[in-house]
């Protein structure tokens, strides 16, 4: 109490007497702290009774008004009293003793305003790195220190003028075998003679800040000769407050990694991945959080719990009980893994690379490569379902490229039947597509629809473009000696002309005309033969909206079901995937005969076997999964891939003998389909029915019999209406981009 009536009574005393010079009024506040370790002999009592708190605020005061009355750059005679007598080094002492208690909560403050409110450049000095980098080693020793606040304020403000001055951080890269002072180039010498020389009135930091040039080449050349022997304390230090009980010390040192991951110097993160346990917190966090969630969860909860960004998760624990289980426990997963995410993204390439090739080891194969591999139908759904969420949430190139390994392997060359079973995960996640439960299969189709739509070359490669490579679903035969061909169908194919159902008494309203198809489109495209051998656009359209007979069609009796619905969103998607596509080293034309390896077998590869296998089955199997099946199929045909447009958009290739792509399934399909329509009493009005409801626009009623089946129809008969509208934006994006 006597204290504080003290420090009020200064106060008025001050503010009363002339104002001092400021060096005067600096040193009088300096040497007023110096002289209570002398006098007082009652180190017990707390710092906040003292006067040092008022002295070192007073002290902060003084600097900044000096540096804003001064011209930018240049060092006053305050800051040179700092520097020259080492005022940091002895409140690092001070500090570091805790006397009298609190004091080290006082430092912290002190150096934190210190290095956030003086403009110029601190750091390249010695006097100030070094009692930084002391103080450093202080923060994070304790969990739930009283200190922990200030320690982080403390260490993010280092953080940030590290991220304004990056050269700066081969100060703290500090070698376990040397004493910092002696590290640096230079010596201790010249820092000796720095500090006893007399004041010439030369700003202190002309003498002993080295310029940018020259601690960028002491950081290259250190960089060269440091080997594994160095510590990193600010990383340290961060990485034990990310331990606190407080979320908020726990964001804000988040936040302080996240600066120094960015840092380009390539010492630095060396020393950040190979130095510190930062691996180590990432993925144990990260498999720890994943272990907490519930064995068995609701797909449906997984992908629609909300987005998550790292340290804004606000969470009301009965509240989230309440929605479903685990909902808690999915979003601090989720969140961390955002963390792990944008940290990676962040990072200087190198450590970037280090840290997504950890959490591929630790957590995708140590973890959940064993839930994906499982037996148990309700494991399989729930990792699957949060493999998805994963995929979609992932954006970072270095950890999306270590995931895709993981799932797809790193194979590049051609995939053969015999291969198939090289990779155990691959092969078993495509093999889910074709699960006897159907919720497997269409968690599965989700994950693979998501997964292509990531921005990464390699996935595509892997599932399709290695096996289409050579062309080799073409048929190998000179033009003379193929069997005569009917509107470009291949021999083995249904006549299409031929079958009845798709003769000349066709509905006129079922056969778009060349001009129909242009007017229904947004933009005009040339309907002649192109010089390439292109075959014209219009009878491409043709040919899969008259795959489905009138006797299956039911949208023509349902307003706003045409062919042309499609047309805007397949412009809008084609568009997008252009866009992911363009830095892509993907040839613009097919590759020519005359380097094609025709005589080697053709092998689909495995995914498009399982998606041509269950696209065979599409009359047998629930509306769900067709639609999913179809939703992948359409996706892989949006491609700008000149192979994978031939493979599945051209009905008018030879394909090769046993070869089948998507149009030939599709017809054999249709050929089914006429077989057991004539069976079915009623066919026509069942389906428009059904079709009505799947709408909304009938109510649910009585069971219609062949439910499936019909189901089947219209999915087929959208699906055939969706490829028309890809196969007209992909030719005429592809007329408008030719000279």
């Amino acid at each position: 109490m006597f204290s504080k009536f003290t420090s009020i009574l200064q106060h008025a005393v001050e503010a009363l007497a002339p104002s001092l010079p400021l060096q005067e009024d600096f040193v009088y506040h300096w040497k007023a702290i110096t002289h209570y370790y002398i006098e007082t002999s009652d180190d017990k009592a707390p710092v906040t009774d003292t006067n040092i708190p008022s002295h070192l605020e007073q002290m902060l005061d003084i600097l900044t008004q000096e540096e804003r009355e001064r011209e930018s750059g240049e060092t006053g005679p305050c800051m040179e009293y700092l520097l020259h007598h080492k005022i940091l080094e002895t409140l690092y002492t001070l500090g570091k003793a805790d006397c009298p208690p609190g004091m080290k909560q006082q430092v912290l403050t002190f150096y934190t305003k210190l290095l956030a409110h003086i403009r110029q450049p601190l750091l390249p000095h010695i006097n100030v790195h070094r009692p930084v980098q002391k103080l450093i080693r202080l923060c994070g020793e304790v969990l739930t220190a009283p200190t922990e606040n200030e320690e982080i304020q403390f260490l993010c403000i280092v953080c940030a003028k590290l991220k304004q001055d990056p050269y700066l951080v081969d100060f703290f890269l500090e070698n376990k075998s040397k004493r910092p002072e002696t590290k640096s180039r230079g010596g201790t010498e010249v820092v000796e003679e720095n500090v006893l020389a007399p004041d010439t009135g030369q700003s202190l930091a002309e003498e002993t800040a080295d310029p940018p040039e020259a601690l960028q080449a002491a950081s290259s050349s250190s960089s060269s000769s440091t080997n594994s022997s160095n510590n990193y304390n600010l990383v340290t230090s961060l990485l034990n407050l990310t331990k606190s009980p407080d979320g908020r010390i726990v964001v804000k040192a988040c936040e302080g990694l996240m600066l120094l991951v960015s840092l380009p110097e390539p010492a630095a993160a060396k020393c950040l991945t190979e130095n510190t346990d930062l691996c180590e917190l990432l993925t144990d966090r990260l498999v720890t959080f994943y272990k907490a969630l519930p064995q068995s969860m609701d797909p449906l909860d997984i992908e629609t719990v909300e987005s998550v960004n790292w340290g804004l998760d606000v969470y009301n624990l009965k509240e989230d009980a309440a929605v479903f289980t685990g909902k808690r426990a999915l979003i601090s997963f989720l969140s961390w893994l955002d963390y792990c995410d944008q940290l990676i993204k962040e990072a200087q390439k190198s450590a970037a690379a280090v840290m997504a090739k950890a959490v591929r080891e630790r957590f995708f194969v140590s973890v959940m490569e064993p839930q994906l591999m499982q037996t148990s139908e309700v494991g399989i759904l729930t990792s699957t379902a949060l493999l998805n969420r994963i995929i979609r949430q992932v954006t970072s190139e270095a950890l999306l490229q270590e995931m895709i390994y993981f799932l797809l392997g790193e194979e590049r060359e051609p995939e053969t039947p015999e291969l198939v079973t090289q990779n155990p995960l691959r092969h078993r996640l495509i093999e889910h597509c074709d699960h006897l439960s159907d919720e497997i299969s269409i968690m599965t189709l989700r994950l693979f629809e998501q997964l292509i739509q990531k921005p990464s070359q390699h996935i595509l490669h892997s599932l399709l473009l290695r096996s289409l490579e050579e062309r080799n679903y073409l048929e190998n035969k000179p033009q003379d000696e193929r069997e005569s061909l009917e509107n470009g169908q291949p021999h083995d194919a249904v006549d299409l002309e031929e079958d009845p159902l798709f003769g000349d008494d066709t509905a006129p309203e079922s056969r778009l005309s060349g001009s129909d198809w242009l007017s229904s489109s947004p933009q005009q495209s040339p309907d002649h033969l192109k010089a390439d051998g292109k075959t014209e656009v219009h009878k491409i359209v043709n040919s899969f909206l008259c795959l489905v007979p009138d006797e299956a069609k039911s949208s023509y009796h349902v307003e706003g079901t045409g062919y042309d619905t499609y047309l805007r969103d397949a412009h809008r998607q084609f568009r997008d995937y252009c866009g992911v596509c363009q830095r892509w080293d993907w040839r613009s034309n097919p590759k020519p005969f005359e380097k094609c390896n025709l005589d080697s077998p053709f092998f689909e590869g495995h995914f498009l076997k399982v998606l041509f296998d269950r696209m065979g089955r599409i009359l047998d199997q629930p509306y769900e999964v067709n639609l999913q099946v179809t939703a992948v199929l359409s996706k892989l045909s949006l491609f700008p891939h000149p192979h994978l447009h031939e493979y599945q958009l051209d009905p008018y290739i030879n394909l090769a003998p046993g070869c089948r792509s998507l149009f030939s399934v599709i017809v054999r399909v249709v050929g089914d389909l006429m077989l057991r329509i004539q069976r079915i009493p009623d066919f026509t009005p069942k389906l428009l029915l059904v079709r009505k409801r799947l709408l909304g626009l009938e109510p649910e009623g009585i069971n219609i019999d062949h439910m499936t089946l019909l189901e089947g129809v219209i999915v087929l008969e959208e699906f055939c209406k969706e490829l028309a509208a890809i196969a007209f934006v992909k030719y005429h994006a592809a007329a408008a981009s030719s000279p």
